[in-house]
C-alpha cells in the first residue's frame, strides 16, 4: 500500500484510512468484477463500471472528502464569483459549498456514485482551476471510440460535423490490433471498412442532431468558461508538449470516465451520397500509470487510497520522523535573521485537464518540419513559405508556458524570436491551440520581449492581483510574518510579494491585514490588498526594443488558451493590440480567444504544507485539529483551487476572470487544413496579415 506517516499527523485519520482500506471492498463471497478484468488493457465500459461500482460508500471516507473539499474551498478566490458569474458567462451559477452539504446528506447505492455527485459539483464551477478528482477512477481508463470528428465548412461557408478525416490514419497507428473490435461492430455493408467514415458528413448522434450532442457536453464537461470554447473541446485538435506533437481526440471521441457504452450514428459517406447507420461501442483502456490489481481488495489498496503525493507536508519537520504515542515533532531551532531572505519563485498558473493526458502523436504527414534554431521543447519556430504571404511571417507554436526547465523556456523564447528576426520575419503568429497555461513570469516574458520596453510592460507585464483572505488564510500570514517560516519556503510568506505600486513587502508584514471587504453576488467575502509584480526585474536580460510590431502579431487558438496562456494573450489582444483568432468555432456561437484566467492555481498539498508547516497543524499533539483546517485526504484524491484572481484591463476594479475576450475572428477550418497545423497558419496569414 502506498502509505506516508508524514500524511497522517492526526491518529484518528489514521485509523480511518487503515479501516477503509480493509473494510471498502466487495463481498468475497460474490463474483470479483475488478478480478474479472484485472491484468486486461482493453475491457468494455460497462465491465469498468462494474468494478468501480462495486465498493460501496464507506462512511468516513465520505466525510472525509466533503470536509478537505469544504475547507480547501476558503482558499478558492472565486467561489462566490461562480455562484452567478456576469455576462458573457451567465450560465456560470454554483453554490459548490450548497451542493457539498446535499451530497453530503445524501444516500448513494456506491462510492463511484457519490464520486461522481461531487466532480460533476466541482466540474459546475467551469473552471478548470478549480476541480476534484480520484485517480481510483478518473483517467484509470480513457474511453475511445475510433472516429474523432472535427466541424468543418464546405465550400459554400455552411458548417456541418464531420468524422475527421485523418479519423482512421490516427486510429489504426494508435490502437493496433484493437482496431478490429470496431471493424467487427460495424453493420454488414460497412465490416472491415472503417476507413470509409473518415471524412464522412455526421447527420445525428444517438438520433439527435449532432449538435444537440455537442451543446449536450458543453454543459457537463466544466473546465472553460465560454461556451463556445467548450463546443470546441467536443472536437479533435492538435498541439505540442515537450516530447513533440500530439493528436487530441475531443470529448466525444475520449472521455476520462466509462460512463458510455455505445453511439448510434447516421453518416453520409463522403464517397457518396448514402446514408449510413452504424453502432459503434466504446472501448475503455487501461492507463499505463495504473498499479496493477488482482482482485477487488488489491485494486483499492494500489490505486484508491492517499500516496506520498496526496496531501502536504511540514517543511520544518526533521526528516524520517516516526510520530509515536504523544510525542511531538521537533521543529529545529533556525535563527530567522541569518536565513530569512527574499528568495524567486516561480509561481504556476495552469488548467488539470484530465482529457489532455493521452500524448497521441500526430501524423508524420500532419506535422511541422524543419524548426528554426532556438526550438526547444513546447516552443516551435517556423518560418512561413514566402510564396503565400504578402511579408515573410514567422510562427511560434507555443503548447505550453510550462516546462521541466524554467530557464530553458525563457531562453528557447528569446533565442527564437531572435532568429526569426534574422530570417527576415516581419509578422508573427503566435499559437497558443491547447496551452494550458503554466509559468507565470513566462507570460509576462513573452509580452515583454515581443512588445519591448512601454508602460504596459515596465514595471510590470502582467495583471495586478489579489489572493482571498479567508480566516485561516489570515492565521498563517500572521504566523509567517512572525518567523514561523525562516527559510522563506512557503507561498504566503510576504517575502515574495510586491505592493501594488511593485515594492517589496517586507518579510514582518501580516500583509492580509486588513483584509478588503468585498460584496461578491450578496455574499460578504474578504480579499488581499493589491499585488503587483513578482516577475521584473527578469533572471535574463529582455531586448531593448521591441522583437515585433503588435499590430502585426496574431494570436491563434481553438480557444483552449488557459491560465498564463490567458494572461498573455490578454494582454497582448488588450493592451497591444494584438489580433485574436479562434479556429473552427460555430459561426453563430460567440468565441473567446481564451478559456479561463485565473491569476494563479495551487493545489490541495500547497494548501496543506502551508497549514502544517506554519504550526497550524500543532494546535493539539498529534492531532491537526484546527477547526479551519482540513484534515489529510485519506483517498487517492486530486483538489485544486485559483488562489490569485487577476484585475481587470478594461474594469481594473474587477477580476479580469469575468470580463468578456471575443475573438476577432472565428476562422473557419475546411476538410484541407483541419489539424494541419503549417496549412492553418498560411491560411490565416494570407487571409489576415
Amino acid at each position: 500500500m502506498k502509505w506516508h506517516l508524514g500524511s497522517f499527523l492526526c491518529l484518528g485519520y489514521l485509523g480511518v484510512a487503515w479501516a477503509s482500506s480493509t473494510s471498502n471492498v466487495v463481498d468475497s463471497s460474490y463474483a470479483d468484477p475488478c478480478a474479472a478484468i484485472a491484468n486486461e488493457t482493453w475491457v468494455s465500459p460497462q465491465e469498468a463500471r462494474k468494478c468501480f461500482g462495486s465498493f460501496p460508500v464507506d462512511p468516513d471516507i465520505k466525510a472525509n472528502i466533503i470536509e478537505v473539499l469544504n475547507k480547501s474551498l476558503a482558499f478558492h478566490a472565486s467561489v462566490n464569483y461562480q455562484r452567478q458569474a456576469p455576462p458573457p458567462f451567465e450560465d456560470i451559477h454554483e453554490d459548490v459549498h450548497g451542493d457539498l452539504a446535499r451530497i453530503s446528506s445524501q444516500d448513494y447505492s456506491s462510492d463511484f456514485d457519490l464520486h461522481l455527485e461531487t466532480v460533476h459539483a466541482l466540474k459546475r464551477l467551469v473552471d478548470g482551476h478549480c476541480f476534484y478528482m480520484n485517480l481510483c477512477y478518473d483517467s484509470l481508463y480513457t474511453t475511445y471510440l475510433p472516429i474523432p470528428l472535427a466541424l468543418l465548412t464546405d465550400e459554400l461557408g455552411v458548417q456541418h460535423v464531420h468524422v475527421a478525416p485523418e479519423a482512421f490514419k490516427i486510429s489504426s497507428t494508435e490502437f493496433g490490433e484493437e482496431l478490429k473490435f470496431w471493424q467487427d461492430a460495424l453493420p454488414e455493408e460497412l465490416r472491415g471498412k472503417l476507413e470509409l467514415l473518415s471524412g464522412a458528413e455526421v447527420l445525428s448522434i444517438d438520433g439527435e442532431t449532432p449538435f444537440a450532442t455537442v451543446n449536450a457536453s458543453a454543459v457537463q464537461t466544466g473546465r472553460m468558461q465560454a461556451f463556445g470554447t467548450r463546443q470546441n473541446m467536443f472536437f479533435s485538435s492538435y498541439g505540442r508538449t515537450e516530447a513533440g506533437w500530439v493528436y487530441h481526440f475531443g470529448d466525444f471521441a475520449a472521455q476520462s470516465l466509462p460512463l458510455k457504452d455505445s453511439v448510434a450514428l447516421t453518416l453520409r459517406i463522403q464517397s457518396g451520397s448514402d446514408i449510413a447507420f452504424a453502432n459503434l461501442p466504446y472501448r475503455s483502456r487501461l492507463s499505463s500509470s495504473v498499479e496493477p490489481w488482482t482482485n477487488a481488495s488489491t485494486f483499492w489498496a494500489n490505486n484508491c487510497l492517499a500516496t506520498n503525493s496526496t496531501n502536504g507536508v511540514n517543511l520544518y519537520a526533521k526528516p524520517n520522523v516516526v510520530v509515536d504515542s504523544g510525542e511531538r515533532p521537533q521543529q529545529p531551532f533556525i535563527d530567522p535573521a541569518l536565513v530569512r531572505a527574499r528568495l524567486r519563485k516561480h509561481h504556476k498558473n495552469e488548467l488539470f485537464d484530465a482529457s489532455m493526458a493521452q500524448n497521441i502523436e500526430l501524423p508524420a504527414e500532419m506535422t511541422p518540419s524543419s524548426p528554426l534554431n532556438g526550438s526547444s521543447g513546447v516552443a516551435q519556430f517556423y518560418m512561413l513559405n514566402a510564396s503565400v504571404t504578402d511579408a515573410p511571417t514567422g510562427v511560434l507554436m507555443l503548447g505550453s508556458f510550462s516546462a521541466s526547465s524554467f530557464n530553458e523556456l525563457q531562453s528557447s523564447l528569446l533565442d527564437g524570436l531572435k532568429n526569426l528576426k534574422t530570417e527576415g520575419a516581419e509578422q508573427l503568429i503566435v499559437d497558443v491551440t491547447n496551452n494550458g497555461g503554466g509559468y507565470i513570469c513566462i507570460a509576462h516574458w513573452l509580452h515583454r520581449i515581443i512588445a519591448g520596453p512601454r508602460g504596459t510592460t515596465v514595471p510590470q507585464a502582467g495583471l495586478q492581483t489579489q489572493t482571498r483572505a479567508s480566516p485561516l488564510a489570515q492565521l498563517i500570514v500572521k504566523h509567517i510574518a512572525g518567523g514561523a517560516d525562516p527559510e522563506n519556503l512557503l507561498l504566503y510568506n510576504p517575502l515574495n510579494w510586491e505592493y501594488a505600486n511593485n515594492t517589496p513587502i517586507p518579510g514582518e508584514e501580516d500583509w492580509l491585514q486588513p483584509p478588503v471587504r468585498k460584496t461578491v453576488n450578496g455574499v460578504e467575502d474578504m480579499f488581499s490588498q493589491r499585488l503587483g509584480d513578482e516577475c521584473q526585474p527578469f533572471e535574463m536580460d529582455p531586448p531593448a526594443e521591441p522583437l515585433f510590431d503588435s499590430n502585426k502579431v496574431v494570436i491563434i487558438s481553438n480557444g483552449r488558451c488557459a491560465s498564463s496562456c490567458s494572461l498573455f494573450s490578454i494582454s497582448m489582444a488588450k493592451r497591444e493590440g494584438a489580433t485574436t483568432v479562434v479556429v473552427g468555432g460555430k459561426d453563430d456561437v460567440p468565441q473567446q480567444y481564451c478559456g479561463v484566467v485565473g491569476g494563479q492555481s495551487i493545489r490541495f498539498p500547497n494548501i496543506d504544507t502551508e497549514i502544517k508547516a506554519s504550526e497550524l497543524a500543532f494546535s493539539a499533539p498529534l492531532c491537526r485539529d484546527h477547526t479551519l483546517a482540513p484534515p489529510d485526504f485519506i483517498t487517492n484524491s486530486l483538489h485544486g483551487v485559483t488562489w490569485r484572481l487577476g484585475f481587470g484591463i478594461d474594469d481594473p476594479l474587477e477580476p479580469e476572470e469575468w470580463q468578456d475576450h471575443p475573438a476577432d475572428v472565428n476562422f473557419p477550418l475546411t476538410a484541407d487544413i483541419v489539424n494541419k497545423p503549417v496549412a492553418i497558419w498560411e491560411r490565416v496569414a494570407k487571409t489576415l496579415l
